[in-house]
């Protein structure tokens, strides 16, 4: 069965990048090791899982770029404590859906902000994924102001 959209994309691969990108980002986060090296520690495992390898690898690598100083201040606002007292797990979602969001604009800020949810569901605290959800809700209807109204005017 093929899945992928006229666009080319796999969207099932890449929500198997995603969850591989919290994995990776969590252990960059935990361990300070270079975005590079954490990504050859996951590649071998991505092959074999059969995921958008080149997504999982702009994820890490534009996390750990764009980190200090974009995606964490532009964070910061939404947030009600510093973003190194968020949970690790949530902080590596959060992370990663702020880069989506402010340097991925060919993903829309919907599909962001759920595979965020899933994935902080997947893998972090009980409800840490109502934490998540209402930072990025926030976050996307100031960042992607255009989008989201769209969509508000289309539920109309």
């Amino acid at each position: 069965m093929n899945r992928r959209r006229p666009d080319g994309i796999d969207p099932v691969a890449r929500s198997r990048a995603r969850r591989r990108a919290l994995q990776a980002i969590y252990a960059w986060q935990m361990t300070g090791t270079k975005a590079d090296e954490i990504i050859a520690q996951f590649a071998h495992e991505q092959a074999h899982e059969v995921a958008d390898l080149v997504y999982f690898e702009d994820l890490v690598r534009g996390v750990a770029r764009h980190q200090a100083d974009d995606l964490d201040p532009a964070l910061t606002p939404f947030l009600d404590r510093e973003i190194e007292q968020v949970d690790a797990i949530e902080r590596a979602a959060l992370r990663i859906a702020a880069y989506e969001l402010r340097h991925r604009l060919d993903v829309p800020y919907r599909v962001v902000i759920n595979e965020a949810i899933e994935s902080v569901k997947r893998f972090g605290a009980e409800h840490g994924h109502t934490y998540v959800n209402g930072v990025l809700d926030r976050a996307a209807a100031q960042w992607r102001a255009a989008e989201a109204a769209a969509a508000a005017k289309g539920k109309r």
